[in-house]
């Protein structure tokens, strides 16, 4: 299975956070699946640590990218396709990043973890 990971399940993956319900938790833990962390995730994060809304090691960077890698996840880079998308999804969610990782699932046809319910208002698999 492929998994696109919303930034909240991102981070409360890598703080073993009990809110990561366990039907997520299995599916990131599998061997089998093909974990993916979108370019607008590690963006996300960005911005809200550097707004103090996050607590986030000092190099933010190295760390992501050491936890992707320590964790077999894969990196799905924002394409043109990804966000020319956007364009054409109802104004269900109006966070940007979440409207690109909606995007990003019905272009690439991945599912993706979220426990945001406002997601199931698009035509997408989401995992929770």
């Amino acid at each position: 299975m492929k998994l696109l990971l919303d930034t909240h399940v991102l981070l409360w993956w890598l703080d073993d956070d009990p809110r990561l319900s366990s039907r997520c938790r299995d599916a990131i833990a599998n061997p089998q699946s093909a974990i993916l962390v979108s370019v607008a995730t590690v963006w996300e994060i960005a911005i809200k640590a550097g707004l103090g809304q996050l607590d986030m090691p000092p190099d933010l960077g190295r760390y992501l990218h050491s936890q992707i890698h320590k964790n077999s996840f894969d990196v799905l880079p924002v394409g043109f396709d990804h966000a020319v998308a956007v364009r054409d999804l109802p104004w269900h969610h109006e966070d940007p990043f979440d409207r690109l990782l909606i995007a990003q699932s019905r272009t690439e046809q991945i599912p993706i973890a979220s426990a945001d319910a406002a997601l199931a208002s698009y035509d997408v698999e989401l995992v929770w």
